[in-house]
């Protein structure tokens, strides 16, 4: 669904979505909760200080184990709800139009 006037579809969260943000180097963790996401970013309520997410880059872990994750950058804080953007392998931002890649394209390289 299209809201809030946005290019990329999100999904808002019907129920508590249980998310970690996690520091690019490990040092710092944060628990969070997902409100809504998309193909290019998402809205987080995160639990404790907020001042570690001014890094320039963070993980989104989004399994318990950690192995499902997207590399993010924030995008804007208000109060304890941040939106983030999501960072594509080449360093790049995704655009909304743009197709995730397929498994097969990501393994042959």
């Amino acid at each position: 669904m299209k809201f809030d006037g946005r290019k990329a579809f999100r999904v808002r969260m019907d129920h508590r979505q249980p998310v970690n943000l996690m520091g690019s180097d490990g040092t710092w963790r944060r628990s969070c909760v997902l409100l809504d996401i998309s193909q290019t970013g998402a809205k987080v309520e995160v639990e404790g200080t907020l001042d570690v997410l001014k890094a320039k880059e963070f993980f989104m872990l989004l399994s318990s184990t950690g192995l499902a994750y997207r590399r993010c950058e924030l995008v804007w804080i208000d109060g304890t709800i941040a939106g983030v953007h999501f960072i594509t392998v080449d360093g790049k931002k995704k655009s909304a139009g743009a197709p995730a890649p397929r498994q097969n394209d990501v393994q042959d390289k």
